[in-house]
């Protein structure tokens, strides 16, 4: 067996920036253990299997290196790419069928748009652990799908060195946190220790929770993000009632073929 393979940086200008996923392209499902195998073998925050659908859509599943999960920004703006980049060039808009529904990306431009469920935020106490988690207390804290902390001042959050082993125990599938930007609206990291990621370069998902919140703060639906990683990526945003719009610009780091079964 062999399958195609593309590893595209999301949200980034140049390659080694913002956020890596392996997108496979396939002709059928493969066993989830097998599929889960080869996450794990890249070791990548998300690897997404591909399947062109009849309809002309397309089938998107992702899975970190220890788990399938039910939503991921930065892996389906990279398969985006590859579709209208690599498979189909010139086609602009793509539809994904996922475990989230159907997501719908348009490239203008050179920015690919993905369309995404915004969470619902409901304020929660910040856990008793929290100074010794991230080092400082969070103005508010709220549960969506994840936790997310409210710090005061950028600065915060780009000092901030975890306690993986501490946020591992709140509830949430990731730990967000974020604050007012500088140079841009919002600033914000994303820890992952439950997927076995130490901390997402640029999470999509986590600007579900993070956009609905700051686009409330400042009465603004649209906003510019920026993800403090180390790697650092930017986002182009704007929420629209239940749905969160996420721009970024992608490129192309590596193309192979991977050989699972050999």
């Amino acid at each position: 067996m062999k399958i195609r393979q593309y590893v595209i940086d999301a949200f980034a200008e140049k390659v080694f920036e913002g956020n890596p996923a392996a997108i496979c392209i396939l002709e059928e499902w493969l066993p989830d253990e097998l599929m889960q195998k080869i996450a794990s073998e890249n070791n990548l925050s998300e690897t997404a299997y591909l399947i062109k659908n009849t309809d002309g859509s397309y089938g998107l599943r992702w899975f970190t290196p220890n788990m399938e999960i039910g939503l991921c920004g930065h892996a389906t703006m990279a398969a985006a790419y590859v579709v209208t980049a690599c498979l189909e060039p010139g086609k602009t808009d793509v539809a994904f069928s996922t475990k989230s529904g159907t997501l719908t990306a348009i490239d203008k431009d050179g920015i690919i748009y993905i369309e995404l469920p915004a969470f619902s935020l409901t304020p929660v106490p910040a856990p008793a652990s929290i100074i010794k988690a991230i080092g400082v207390e969070p103005l508010e804290t709220f549960m969506g799908r994840d936790m997310l902390c409210v710090l005061p001042t950028a600065e915060d959050v780009k000092a901030v060195s975890p306690d993986l082993d501490e946020i591992a125990r709140y509830e949430g599938l990731l730990f967000h946190i974020t604050a007012k930007g500088e140079e841009c609206d919002c600033v914000s990291r994303t820890f992952a220790p439950k997927c076995n990621v130490p901390e997402d370069a640029v999470c999509g998902s986590g600007h579900c929770h993070i956009i609905p919140y700051w686009s409330g703060k400042l009465q603004r639906n649209e906003l510019v993000a920026r993800q403090a990683s180390p790697r650092g990526g930017t986002l182009y945003c704007r929420h629209d009632n239940d749905k969160v719009i996420l721009g970024g610009r992608c490129v192309l780091f590596s193309e192979a073929a991977i050989r699972p079964t050999d």
